[in-house]
């Protein structure tokens, strides 16, 4: 259907789809038909118009020229996070660059608009159809083959990157070895091609890590989006965590943060910190410590600005007890709060209903442990 898309009825469907986007889909649908527009075009029209306001998010003004399929928009790359890979590649003397896996072709076009030439390899044919619709309405030179990533020459590359498919049937893979293309393959490529770049899930293992490869964990908004493996040439440092637009943070994720008492504030570190393992350095730029070696809480005496976590001011740090924490927000006035958790079975939304606040202002409260007891922080943010 993305072969009609592009046809000059498909453009006037896509057009006329583009107005009613976001609104009633029935009424959306009786209007397609108003106007004339056949019913399989109308439908077709609607869903990509539908696809293309949500892309808008990763992809920008782009969005409203490109081609998604529902699964192929969710594992697509943003494209700030994409533009981001490109011009490290480029900036390490990349100039050839196969893409395995390339799904609707977020990495591949960031590359390619680095001035890097791109060869893109899809398995499955609706996504290659449209990741070739894609290069072309977005005028970039990338050639888009529909094929078995395991069979693609790489004699012609100086560099790969591969994004492996982790689901299957709609669901997540989350054995590597039910990737496609298999982890084994995956981990063969930088012992092919030294310059490889791994994009992977946020909760990849970090024994998976290939010998001499960075790790880094990327977030957005606060939200880990994915991990990547720079492998060869391209590895400058064992762990990295880039918070996209907000800075990086870089180690061996080895070290061991201190351990010490419950101080006047507390920081909860983004989580490609966390994943990066590199808990320990945001730590020492602080002056921080654990208050138990398992758990990603850092106390320190002093606030301090920070792109790698946020922070809050202790008020208050009992056992946790309901009976006790109901009384003391009651005592409080606290009517609403916000509620972080790490290392505690607890459920946030019926501890919010067991608490039946009735005051009027807010708190945050912060689960955890403290040398492996339950407590909880009644916290102020920062």
């Amino acid at each position: 259907m993305t072969a009609a898309l592009r046809t000059p009825d498909g453009e006037r469907a896509l057009a006329t789809a583009a107005e009613l986007a976001g609104g009633d889909p029935l009424a959306a649908a009786a209007a397609m038909r108003a106007s004339g527009v056949p019913a399989d075009l109308a439908a077709a029209a609607l869903t990509q118009a539908e696809l293309r306001r949500r892309a808008a998010g990763k992809f920008g003004r782009d969005a409203a020229r490109m081609f998604f399929t529902r699964a192929g928009l969710e594992q697509a790359t943003r494209a700030a996070v994409a533009d981001r890979r490109a011009a490290r590649l480029r900036a390490a003397g990349v100039r050839t660059l196969a893409d395995l896996g390339c799904g609707i072709g977020a990495d591949a076009f960031a590359a390619a608009r680095s001035g890097i030439k791109v060869y893109a390899v899809e398995a499955d044919p609706e996504t290659a159809t449209v990741a070739a619709a894609n290069a072309s309405a977005l005028g970039l030179d990338v050639t888009v083959e529909c094929g078995d990533a395991t069979a693609f020459d790489l004699s012609g590359v100086d560099a790969v990157f591969c994004d492996p498919a982790r689901r299957r049937g709609g669901r997540r893979v989350f054995d590597p070895a039910a990737y496609s293309p298999p982890w084994d393959f995956v981990a063969a490529l930088p012992e092919r091609v030294p310059r490889t770049v791994l994009k992977l899930a946020p909760g990849i293992d970090h024994a998976l890590v290939p010998p001499g490869a960075e790790a880094e964990w990327v977030s957005v908004g606060g939200d880990v989006v994915e991990a990547a493996f720079w492998c060869g040439p391209l590895a400058s440092v064992p762990r990295r965590a880039t918070l996209l637009d907000r800075g990086e943070l870089t180690g061996s994720g080895a070290e061991r943060a201190p351990i010490g008492p419950v101080r006047d504030y507390v920081y909860d570190p983004d989580g490609a910190v966390v994943r990066a393992h590199l808990v320990a350095e945001f730590a020492a730029t602080v002056g921080g410590n654990l208050a138990d070696p398992e758990i990603a809480y850092v106390y320190a005496d002093a606030p301090a600005p920070t792109p790698y976590a946020r922070g809050f001011r202790v008020l208050v740090t009992l056992p946790f007890s309901l009976k006790r924490l109901r009384a003391l927000l009651r005592e409080r006035d606290v009517g609403r709060v916000e509620i972080l958790k790490r290392g505690s079975a607890l459920d946030p939304e019926r501890l919010r209903r067991d608490l039946r606040l009735t005051g009027s202002g807010p708190a945050t409260l912060v689960l955890t442990r403290v040398a492996g007891a339950p407590t909880v922080l009644v916290c102020d943010p920062l």
